[in-house]
């Protein structure tokens, strides 16, 4: 083997190691349940803009949008805005229900610059009961917590 092959061969093998030396994940993973994610910035988010979506207000709920989020909703055109609105509008409770609601069954998962909320919401009515789950996803950084899917 020449000298340079062996280099090469002694570096990549330098590189594996102290990769391997590395914890398997910088960020660990959090995982919060109930009532604790309402003392969290993105549990707070989450309540805060579920109710604003209740009231109507999309435009204060969208400012709880990653940026990106926000220019591609200006760039949609204003039918469908108008119709997601509604639809949006229908479907969220309003916030102190979804407090109740991640108090019962929210559960949390924080890992490094994300975090992912899933709520599991029971309904009841007349006609039965049905289960349904929210997933929302966010960015965390020094300003805050921020909607992103």
């Amino acid at each position: 083997m020449n000298h340079r092959r062996w280099s090469v061969v002694v570096a990549a093998a330098a590189l594996s190691f102290a990769v391997s030396a590395l914890p398997a994940s910088a960020s660990p993973k959090t995982e919060i349940k109930g009532a604790a994610i309402l003392d969290h910035a993105c549990g707070k988010v989450a309540v805060k803009q579920m109710g604003l979506l209740h009231d109507g207000k999309f435009d204060e709920a969208n400012k709880m949008s990653t940026q990106a989020m926000q220019d591609e909703w200006k760039k949609m055109p204003a039918a469908d805005q108008k119709m997601m609105q509604g639809m949006m509008k229908e479907m969220a409770s309003t916030g102190e229900q979804f407090a109740t609601d991640i108090k019962a069954s929210g559960d949390l998962i924080v890992e490094g610059e994300g975090a992912t909320l899933t709520v599991v919401q029971e309904h009841k009515d007349a006609n039965g009961s049905s289960k349904s789950t929210m997933t929302q996803k966010y960015v965390i950084d020094a300003k805050g917590c921020w909607i992103t899917h």
